[in-house]
């Protein structure tokens, strides 16, 4: 490494985060749309349930793209689109039986991942950084929000909590 990326913070984030993108691309392999296909499916897997627009607000993907991948994942009977009992114009995108246990082994492989990829830090350390990571994103979040992604994320682990 060069001495002057030494203390980085673009040079280490990047490093980290191809890593970390290298393995999760492996451990999403089987899902459309990779990375963007396990978001949709998380989503979904989620509550409340949301319609297209708000999935694609939330996540930052453009509407059209969106359907796409939500039809690619439909027909592999992951999320199905229903009617929205409060608007009969929307649909909600919502897991499948399928798709939720697709979705719960998708996380246990990810946990995976992660591990992997902090594995040079001790436990102690590995859930400090991921702590300060998830205070520094919320941060960052705010200052330029798609939406508040932190709350969807407590809510996903509220979801994948082990019971």
């Amino acid at each position: 490494m060069a001495a002057n990326l030494e203390g980085d913070l673009g040079w280490m984030l990047g490093v980290v985060f191809r890593a970390y993108v290298k393995a999760s691309d492996h451990a999403l392999r089987d899902v459309p749309g990779g990375p963007r296909g396990y978001q949709i499916l998380t989503a979904a897997a989620g509550e409340p349930p949301r319609n297209q627009g708000a999935i694609a607000e939330d996540l930052g993907i453009d509407r059209t793209v969106l359907t796409y991948l939500i039809d690619d994942l439909e027909r592999l009977d992951l999320v199905a689109r229903q009617p929205d009992p409060a608007d009969r114009r929307s649909r909600l995108v919502v897991a499948t039986t399928e798709g939720r246990a697709t979705w719960q082994r998708l996380q246990d492989e990810l946990r995976r991942v992660e591990a992997h990829v902090l594995s040079p830090l001790p436990a102690a350390d590995a859930a400090s950084f991921l702590a300060l990571l998830s205070q520094l994103a919320c941060q960052a979040q705010s200052l330029d929000p798609l939406t508040n992604l932190c709350e969807v994320a407590e809510q996903v682990k509220a979801v994948s909590a082990p019971s």
